[in-house]
């Protein structure tokens, strides 16, 4: 073992490192769950399309954060607490004796890796069943460099502003993963406009137990996600895992609590979409608030977002598959709650409104959601109108009236002969699906 090596390893902890070696390989299983979650809930011709979305966001992002994401995310800072530098470009310099904390450097930059990849996917989720696939594989590269990389940058690189001077909390990803995806979601939804047939056909999921089977992964990968976050396998991880819990409880609850209320039953679909608004709005205060504080953000969350996910058809924007009335107002809930219900026990020293910090704290995270949530929808919409005028970023009527599965990618998710009765597929749709798949 040579010198530099032997130094390394006195300062890696191995209880540490293999805590989040399993809390990485958590949130990477996200995506597939996150794959399923938006697969179910999607009409039968559109259901490989968006699993493809989620699971090609996976190489997309993971091609991008090696050669340049995470040197410009988590290098030193170059310019204001607005970017990193290129240094570790590459992954250069960052070798198996490089340690960040108690931990390699290389498995931290793999576990903040999971975290770029599902903030892309989760985009997906707002232009379901209308988004040419060809455009999405420009997209998501493009946008993972010019939004993820410098918001992740501010909120938890070496000098970023938003983490050294403006002294906003963010535990886990309120901000560089739920708002930016939920106002990056609401940004491409305006420009592809509304499916053929919003607010007039029924769009309901096609397959339910695909959803809650989705949502139970997700779940299970958040404590990855979150109590993960501690980088290590100590105390902190524990009291995020158990609000982690908590918060995804009650937020299911909250919605069931506002179906039932509201339209007189609950849903399966509402239990599951309650648990990640919940699961949502805790990422970011989970290493900031007591348990009765996760309690109550779960809460918060379940029933806000149980009512924001109607916004789309009242304000005529078409989020597919509630990514803003989930992630970004979930997102916003949670981070504005860590200044009310922050105490100094969790965050070493700041403390919300009730545990007698005053508003301080609620205005630096509600100027952090503000700049934040602007510059992902602004940077998003300006991608995706260059997109859309360069190659075109919305299918064609005839695709999306087929369905992308068949038109795109020459396939179905299901045997319609069997389904449809015996009733095979109509070859006179093949030649015409061949013909629009030429123009994905």
């Amino acid at each position: 073992m040579t010198l530099a090596a032997a130094q390394a390893a006195a300062h890696i902890d191995t209880g540490d490192t293999a805590w989040l070696l399993a809390a990485t390989a958590l949130v990477l299983l996200m995506t597939p769950g996150l794959a399923l979650f938006y697969g179910g809930m999607v009409r039968t011709k559109s259901v490989l399309n968006m699993l493809m979305m989620s699971f090609v966001s996976i190489a997309l992002v993971t091609v991008v954060w090696l050669a340049a994401g995470y040197s410009l995310a988590f290098g030193d800072d170059t310019f204001l607490g607005l970017i990193g530098g290129l240094d570790h470009a590459g992954m250069a310099g960052l070798g198996p004796d490089s340690v960040q904390g108690t931990v390699p450097t290389l498995l931290f930059a793999t576990f903040q890796l999971t975290f770029a990849i599902i903030t892309a996917a989760l985009i997906s989720g707002a232009i379901a069943d209308r988004a040419k696939f060809g455009a999405w594989l420009v997209f998501v590269p493009v946008w993972a460099l010019l939004v993820y990389v410098p918001v992740t940058h501010w909120v938890w690189g070496p000098g970023g502003w938003i983490l050294d001077k403006l002294g906003a909390l963010d535990f886990a990803g309120g901000l560089p993963v739920e708002i930016t995806s939920g106002a990056s979601g609401l940004a491409l939804a305006l420009v592809l406009g509304p499916r053929l047939g919003f607010k007039k056909d029924a769009m309901r999921p096609h397959n339910l137990p695909m959803v809650v089977l989705g949502a139970g992964l997700l779940w299970f990968g958040w404590f990855g996600f979150n109590a993960g976050s501690a980088l290590g396998a100590n105390g902190l991880a524990a009291a995020a895992f158990l609000n982690t819990l908590a918060a995804g409880c009650t937020g299911l609850l909250g919605w069931l609590f506002v179906e039932q209320k509201r339209d007189g039953h609950p849903t399966t679909l509402g239990a599951a979409s309650g648990a990640v608004a919940g699961l949502v709005a805790i990422t970011p205060s989970c290493g900031s608030v007591s348990l009765l504080g996760a309690l109550v953000v779960g809460l918060a969350a379940g029933v806000l977002c149980s009512y924001a996910v109607s916004w789309k058809f009242k304000l005529n924007y078409d989020d597919s598959l509630d990514v803003v009335g989930v992630h970004l107002v979930g997102g916003i809930v949670g981070t504005l709650l860590i200044g009310v219900f922050a105490v100094e026990e969790m965050t070493g020293g700041a403390e919300g409104l009730l545990y007698g910090g005053g508003l301080a704290q609620l205005g630096k995270q509600l100027v952090a959601v503000v700049v934040v949530g602007s510059y992902a929808f602004l940077v998003t919409y300006g991608i995706g109108k260059l997109l859309d005028k360069a190659i075109g970023f919305r299918a064609s009527e005839e695709q999306e009236h087929t369905g992308l599965d068949l038109t795109v990618h020459a396939e179905t998710a299901y045997d319609h002969g069997v389904l449809g009765h015996g009733a095979p597929v109509s070859a006179s749709v093949v030649p015409s699906a061949q013909k629009v798949k030429s123009q994905a």
